[in-house]
């Protein structure tokens, strides 16, 4: 896949170049011809055999919008998206209408997963669709998570258990603010919260363990996602009546989420995302796709990689880094990818991870670097610019970053170009409380 940008990768990805299944050597024996095609599934089908399981989400879908771009002829200097105008198109054409004409003009598609929930970002929705069922059908009563003072991850969480008769205990790091707004003011009327020195969060799964331990008390358990995951698949996905007997004997079971839900068994609803975006009236199987994201913990960046690879799709994943160095994203892609081998190896047929190796997801600086949580002056004007114009609101810390890049690369003649809006939103209020005077909009 040719790039046009000074991202431009040296070699083809790891899981683009895929052989079919139906070319592989089936043996001799009409018993080994059977058992190899019965392995070797089309793709679709068998990611669509390994995603049929209980869900959060009704349904994977979500709304798609095209962001045609031109010059602002009345704009002369200043920010570089400043010299731009954006119209959204809230309705495009998908499909090979897509593939035949999109390319007329510069523009990019946005997955409007903003839109899932009114308090949930869209990708945290995503890392919850496989979760919550998994507490549900293990009978968990409580939840332990961490995140820092403004966490969407947080407060998405407590929000989820909240709606679903679950108690979330929430460990924030930092002090507790004066004025309680936005993630913070969520989580605090959702969940459970208890403020963490920076000292103890900096060994947040001691820290996670040992509170989950307090709570769950003399009698409770204590689980990891990967422990319920690999019990009810032990048990049998829709057969394990008897092991949830087991635990229900017990006063509490206290289940432990990852900071960010950056476990191996969050990645199921990001393939279920990528199966419902690869349909052939949306972005199809065959359109060589750039999908933008911006990366907290890079955690959606790698299930989208996940995905491309698990259905053979000529699409490539370029993550904005917001919160770590490279070398710590590069650490998280891969023991991501080593926790998902380890725990779906047996349920997935061994084609399907072909090409499932680190450098699934291309990591990029954002194009003004800077501490994370911090923004600069201008962008929040920035902000207020495209939601006038498209009616999508942005926020500075995230969403931004991802718009910059996916704005940059849709005014290439490369592939199509999607952002997935993963929300963030809410973080707009804990910013006014920091940046006042970027605030002060005449």
């Amino acid at each position: 896949m040719l790039k046009c940008t000074k991202f431009q990768l040296q070699q083809p990805r790891n899981g683009m170049i895929l052989s079919s299944a139906f070319n592989l050597h089936c043996g001799s024996s009409p018993n080994g011809l059977k058992e190899t095609l019965k392995s070797n599934l089309p793709k679709e089908e068998h990611v669509s055999r390994f995603l049929k399981r209980k869900w959060a989400l009704r349904s994977p879908d979500t709304k798609i919008n095209q962001i045609m771009i031109s010059k602002d002829d009345f704009q002369q200097g200043g920010e570089y998206l400043g010299n731009l105008s954006f119209l959204n198109n809230p309705q495009p054409s998908m499909g090979d209408h897509m593939m035949r004409n999109n390319r007329q003009e510069p523009s990019f598609y946005v997955v409007r997963d903003d839109l899932l929930h009114p308090l949930v970002n869209g990708n945290k929705a995503r890392k919850l669709d496989a979760l919550l069922p998994l507490l549900e059908d293990s009978s968990v009563t409580d939840v332990v998570t961490c995140g820092g003072c403004q966490s969407a991850h947080a407060a998405a969480v407590a929000v989820s258990c909240a709606e679903r008769g679950l108690k979330s205990h929430l460990l924030l790091r930092g002090e507790q603010p004066a004025t309680l707004t936005g993630y913070n003011l969520i989580s605090t009327l959702y969940g459970n919260v208890s403020y963490v020195p920076r000292s103890l969060y900096a060994r947040r799964e001691e820290m996670l363990l040992k509170h989950a331990h307090l709570v769950a008390g003399n009698d409770g358990l204590v689980f990891s996602l990967a422990d319920l995951e690999a019990s009810l698949f032990s048990h049998g996905c829709d057969d394990h009546s008897s092991h949830v007997d087991s635990l229900t004997k017990r006063s509490k079971k206290v289940a432990i989420i990852n900071e960010g839900a950056g476990d191996a068994a969050a990645l199921l609803g990001v393939l279920r995302l990528v199966e419902y975006l690869s349909q052939d009236h949306l972005f199809g199987k065959d359109q060589q796709l750039e999908i933008i994201i911006d990366a907290g913990t890079g955690t959606t960046a790698v299930g989208l990689g996940i995905g491309a690879v698990c259905l053979g799709l000529p699409w490539e994943v370029t993550a904005v880094m917001l919160a770590d160095t490279i070398d710590g994203y590069q650490k998280k892609e891969e023991s991501l990818i080593s926790e998902f081998r380890r725990c779906f190896t047996l349920h997935l047929d061994k084609q399907m991870l072909t090409g499932l190796e680190p450098g699934l997801v291309h990591w990029v600086e954002r194009s003004s670097p800077r501490k994370f949580g911090n923004i600069l002056k201008g962008e929040v004007e920035i902000c207020r610019k495209i939601a006038q114009e498209t009616g999508i609101l942005l926020d500075p810390v995230y969403t931004l970053a991802a718009w910059e890049l996916a704005t940059q690369l849709g005014q290439e003649e490369c592939a199509e170009v999607a952002m997935l809006h993963t929300g963030g939103t809410l973080g707009m209020f804990g910013l006014a409380q920091r940046y006042r005077s970027y605030f002060e909009i005449c």
